[in-house]
């Protein structure tokens, strides 16, 4: 028998109602698509990490080759490691790191004292690094920033200079909505103002690819700033310009230890030269 024509409707009302929820649940329980190159990364400032937008751009992992020159293992931590075990590091032949300080000029590591006075007591070579944010201030504002919270040097033998980590930005555009051009006088503006601070030449942390989309390959800072190239493969590969070559490799961002591991290209008599000066 047909029903009412009155009843249908709603009947059929009641069927589109009910496939709508049912298609919004299934859409509920669907994974996120991922985020496009210039929406990667934490959302939140202060979270970034040295190496995190290159993992997120480049980020095939791999393990160091056979070299003919010796290189002695470190590390690189921030706020995402929490309280680090440094004597377990130290005993697993880790014997030099690096602590992020700070970011922009309002981001300080809440855990920087343990990491960095805890590297230091396991008798580990340490020093700090920034996570450079170009379009939040000026490169001497954020130089000083870092300076006046925990990336200042001195000469005791255990303590390396200070690190710029300029990379993908992880919060928006790669190149921070910045020109080659601008991006260089960004770069000099901070390593310009260390070096008035400290009196040592910054380390300047990045990857080739970043380097030549951003700074479309500038090659006036290898004379006096050391190099501390991100590539997680076998090899370090090419470099960026103006380096004839690197002071330490990232090589991977999934170390048999805590944090991100790396290489310095020599023996523990060249770390402890660089922080000697």
């Amino acid at each position: 028998m047909r029903r009412p024509i009155a009843v249908a409707q709603s009947h059929s009302r009641l069927l589109t109602s009910g496939a709508l929820l049912a298609a919004q649940s299934l859409l509920l329980t669907l994974p996120a698509l991922p985020a496009s190159a210039d929406d990667s990364g934490p959302a939140v400032r202060g979270s970034a990490h040295m190496g995190a937008g290159v993992l997120a751009h480049e980020g095939v992992q791999g393990r160091p080759t056979g070299t003919r020159v010796a290189q002695t293992e470190g590390v690189d931590v921030s706020s995402h490691q929490g309280n680090v075990a440094w004597s377990t590091l130290w005993k697993s032949g880790v014997k030099w790191a690096y602590v992020k300080a700070t970011e922009g000029t309002s981001y300080r590591n809440p855990y920087f004292a343990q990491q960095y006075g805890g590297s230091y007591d396991a008798g580990m070579i340490r020093g700090a690094y920034h996570f450079g944010t170009p379009d939040t201030a000026g490169g001497a504002a954020q130089a000083d920033y870092f300076v006046d919270h925990g990336g200042a040097w001195s000469k005791d033998g255990r303590t390396l200079p200070g690190v710029l980590d300029i990379e993908y930005n992880p919060y928006g555009a790669t190149c921070y909505g910045r020109t080659s051009s601008q991006m260089v006088s960004w770069i000099r503006d901070f390593l310009n103002r260390y070096k008035q601070r400290t009196g040592r030449h910054a380390t300047v942390y990045t990857s080739t690819n970043w380097w030549k989309q951003c700074t479309g390959n500038y090659s006036g800072f290898g004379a006096s700033n050391p190099l501390w190239v991100a590539r997680y493969a076998s090899t370090v590969g090419p470099l960026p310009a103006g380096w004839g070559f690197h002071t330490m490799w990232q090589y991977t961002s999934t170390g048999p230890t805590v944090g991100d591991h790396d290489k310095f290209n020599g023996a523990v008599d060249r770390v402890k030269a660089l922080a000697n000066g």
